[in-house]
């Protein structure tokens, strides 16, 4: 999945930053897909297994998928020449991929001059941050990520998957 460009779309011709004009550009249905995981300590994953998912401050995943969305909709609050977006769509998937590693992934669309990427990206992150805020009085151990863009549809170049 790895491709390179040249040059850097967010640098004006004066070296400055810049916010990429996307008047131009088509009007197209676009999809993104990111994913991360929330690696716990063996023990921990456990006893939340046996709790139902649920830490003493509520439902885990339910509060993960709430924060993640919230995320995906004030993305270009968050990072600066990401263009304000209207978001068609917004779900996440959360499953256990072995005993102790939940993944997580959240695919956005919109069809708008301009990807969603950096939307699915941040509410991949942001839901993972939930999961450890709601975990971290059980362990401090838990490790976030790797978190990276699995797919896009839409623009110039389709990459990886896209459900």
């Amino acid at each position: 999945m790895a491709t390179h460009k040249s040059e850097l779309t967010h640098i004006d011709s004066a070296g400055r930053p810049a916010m990429v004009d996307v008047s131009a550009k088509p009007v197209a249905s676009r999809v993104a897909v990111a994913s991360t995981q929330v690696r716990f300590p063996v023990a921990v994953a456990a006893a939340l297994r046996g709790q139902g998912m649920r830490s003493a401050k509520g439902p885990v995943i339910d509060t993960a998928i709430i924060a993640g969305t919230m995320a995906v909709k004030r993305t270009h609050e968050l990072i600066p020449f990401c263009h304000p977006l209207p978001i068609d769509g917004c779900r996440f998937a959360v499953d256990w991929r072995d005993v102790r590693t939940l993944a997580i992934s959240c695919t956005v669309r919109t069809t708008h001059r301009t990807g969603v990427e950096m939307e699915a990206l941040t509410g991949a992150s942001v839901a993972a941050l939930a999961v450890y805020d709601m975990c971290k009085a059980l362990s401090h151990a838990i490790v976030i990520g790797p978190t990276r863009l699995t797919g896009k549809r839409g623009g110039k170049r389709d990459v990886g998957e896209v459900e």
